[in-house]
């Protein structure tokens, strides 16, 4: 169920994304399945300096939804991540990984290893 206010951000909250092993594989998984010219499309598009690369600056989305990572699939309903415009979805405890990163998307992992 999608209730944040998600249109319209430019993806100024999608950022830092940490990822896990497995949430590295499945993305790999999904960027490899993309048809070639739209894989390509997002890879060009220029973001804001820290936004995740996977962020759909031209369909204001995400272009890896159906497997983000537990931090976006939390954002906006932990205290710890609330969104700044619907700050009263934040019901929850602070959102606490359960299991270690490896990583950060646009810092230690970009399109060079999506390829």
């Amino acid at each position: 169920m999608e209730t944040l206010p998600c249109k319209g951000c430019k993806g100024m909250c999608c950022g830092p994304v940490p990822i896990t092993e497995a949430e590295l594989k499945r993305i790999k998984k999904k960027v490899k399945a993309m048809p070639p010219k739209k894989r390509l499309e997002l890879e060009k598009q220029q973001r804001f300096f820290g936004t995740c690369i996977f962020y759909d600056e031209v369909n204001d989305r995400c272009g890896i939804h159906s497997v983000r990572p537990s931090i976006c699939r939390a954002f906006g309903y932990h205290q710890n991540l609330a969104c700044f415009r619907e700050p009263k979805l934040a019901t929850k405890d602070n959102y606490i990984a359960d299991e270690k990163p490896v990583g950060i998307l646009s810092v230690d992992f970009t399109w060079r290893d999506f390829k």
